[in-house]
């Protein structure tokens, strides 16, 4: 069972509980698992992990929702099961995500440390810090192991942009909307990672009116890499996802991180910065197998080497 953090209250299973060893006989064909937790659906197949957010009505995000989704993403990133991971709802809804839960936030505000009256008092960093496992939630998917693409369908509001933002790549269907619409209910919050995803000057005007933007308007901006019918969703995520799936696992997660931390450095640091991960990739076997067998003209059999 995986503890809510900063509760003691269990989430579910964890996504690790039933899988095979991943430290042995890679590669082989990877069983589909399908993990579910409480608000959450994972399934590993072909070593593309979707992860579906299912909270109904308008998978808003609590304590727990926040916690579960990043027990997930570490998990992610400490297996080897999945190279790549796609992040969704449920499909059909009109509501990708409604944004933080107005009902339960003030839970995590309370003074005393306790999500109900008379109720234990929880983790004490978060007690003291009621942001934190927002931060947990949006820095699992940021700094996950592995890329992480975003599949946008309804509307995506609030935390539901932030946490899109910190996909590697997002595609959407004809549906989608994108609003930050906390100006509207007196707190704010969102902009910096909405920035980062659709450039400063959108951002701060969806930051300061409320308004939506449409799917359309985003793919003409280059925030997004497709814009599909919703029906055709999943399989455009993962057109992406499986040329992903097939390179070298360790030079998969070391191309993410490298790209994660020039994005922010000047062109010459970043450079100096990627020659250093370079030399890190070629000290593993399977930098010397993708190169022979890219000669070879044959697929590569890559071994977490």
């Amino acid at each position: 069972m995986v503890p809510v953090r900063g509760s003691s209250a269990p989430l579910g299973p964890a996504l690790g509980d039933d899988r095979r060893d991943a430290n042995v006989n890679f590669p082989t064909e990877t069983a589909a698992l399908e993990a579910t937790m409480g608000h959450l659906h994972v399934e590993i197949s072909d070593r593309i992990a979707v992860v579906t957010l299912d909270r109904p009505p308008v998978n808003s995000f609590d304590h727990a929702t926040f916690a579960e989704l990043a027990s997930v993403f570490d998990e992610l990133s400490a297996g080897r099961e999945a190279s790549v991971a796609i992040l969704r709802a449920t499909p059909g809804v009109k509501v990708f995500c409604g944004g933080v839960d107005l009902k339960d936030s003030p839970k995590r505000y309370r003074p005393d440390g306790r999500f109900e009256d008379g109720g234990p008092q929880i983790d004490a960093r978060y007690h003291v810090d009621p942001g934190r496992i927002v931060r947990e939630c949006f820095w699992s998917v940021l700094d996950c192991g592995i890329p992480v693409i975003g599949a946008v369908e309804g509307k995506a509001i609030g935390v539901g942009v932030a946490l899109i933002a910190n996909c590697d790549l997002v595609v959407a269907a004809d549906t989608a909307t994108f609003a930050l619409t906390e100006i509207n209910v007196g707190v704010l919050g969102g902009v910096r990672h909405t920035q980062r995803f659709v450039g400063q000057y959108l951002a701060k005007r969806m930051f300061l009116t409320g308004e939506a933007v449409g799917a359309d308007e985003l793919y003409r901006r280059g925030a997004l890499e497709a814009v599909v019918p919703a029906e055709d969703l999943l399989e455009a995520a993962m057109q992406i996802a499986r040329p992903i799936s097939q390179k070298s696992p360790i030079a998969v997660r070391l191309a993410k991180e490298s790209a994660n931390r020039v994005e922010s450095m000047s062109l010459k640091d970043g450079y100096r910065l990627e020659q250093d991960y370079t030399g890190r990739v070629k000290r593993h076997a399977d930098s010397d197998e993708a190169r022979i067998a890219f000669f070879e003209k044959r697929e590569p059999n890559f071994r977490w080497e």
